[in-house]
């Protein structure tokens, strides 16, 4: 009788043991003041008692810049002058600018077209919902129109477009600004760079660049022609392979002057 109760004592403590250590458990634990641990949430657009309007979602605090963002600009809508003059200050690279091509066709290509000929869903050529052309970008009109002109037509609207300050943030129009212009650049109007800083754009001619040899050392190679499209990949890949090269010839001598010295000890013990 003994020997039946201690095996089942046995059993029942490696069954508690075996469900006690279960990553699974269909029992939850017991919690002292669940409300400290667990918040109470409120939705987006729901009331709130706890703000003095009587909202969940609140607005960023007068002055204040989120971590990351870029800084406003603070233009009046009617200063014309200052808007013609205001130029992107930073830096983009060309995988910025291709997403602000995403971001084009997102809120853009809808009237003026995912082409910038003015010909988008809502026109259609006259057949759409949209009684009058939009603008097309690739027009003489609008070809080599100053950026920021362009920027505060998104910041305030123009005609009949609103505004999109809301839709898209600062840094976002500067990335739809710099598609439109790459685009008029490839249509007969002013080069890219003109307007924007490309963080990696393509050697132009003149541009000394400087490369590893076979060897390591450093040279200055001189563009004198232009550079085409693809160019600047092919460099990348001359710079990196040199420099590959580089190490490999560098580890090479290493081993040879670790061998060397192996078998001048060798010798040395010999004597």
């Amino acid at each position: 009788m003994k020997k039946i109760s201690l095996a089942i004592l046995t059993i029942a403590t490696v069954a508690i043991s075996v469900t006690s250590c279960s990553e699974y458990s269909t029992k939850p634990g017991k919690i002292y003041m669940p409300d400290m641990t667990y918040s109470r949430a409120y939705e987006f657009y729901s009331n709130n008692p706890n703000m003095a309007n009587g909202l969940t979602a609140q607005k960023p605090v007068d002055g204040t810049v989120a971590r990351g963002a870029f800084l406003p600009d603070h233009i009046a809508e009617f200063d014309t002058t200052a808007a013609k003059a205001n130029k992107f200050n930073g830096t983009l690279s060309m995988a910025e600018i291709e997403e602000g091509g995403r971001i084009y066709n997102i809120h853009c290509g809808v009237c003026h077209g995912n082409n910038m000929d003015g010909n988008g869903p809502l026109y259609n050529g006259g057949a759409g919902k949209y009684p009058a052309a939009p603008a097309n970008f690739k027009d003489a009109k609008y070809l080599n129109m100053p950026v920021g002109t362009m920027y505060h037509a998104i910041m305030y609207g123009k005609n009949l477009m609103g505004s999109y300050s809301s839709q898209v943030d600062v840094k976002q129009r500067w990335q739809i600004l710099a598609y439109i212009k790459k685009m008029q650049a490839e249509n007969g109007g002013a080069a890219l760079t003109s307007s924007f800083t490309i963080a990696d754009a393509a050697p132009k001619a003149g541009d000394v660049l400087t490369v590893k040899d076979g060897k390591g050392e450093t040279i200055n190679v001189k563009i004198e022609g232009e550079m085409k499209e693809g160019a600047k990949a092919v460099v990348k890949e001359v710079k990196e392979g040199a420099t590959k090269a580089a190490v490999a010839v560098e580890k090479a001598a290493e081993k040879v002057v670790e061998k060397v010295k192996t078998e001048v000890k060798k010798e040395d013990k010999k004597k």
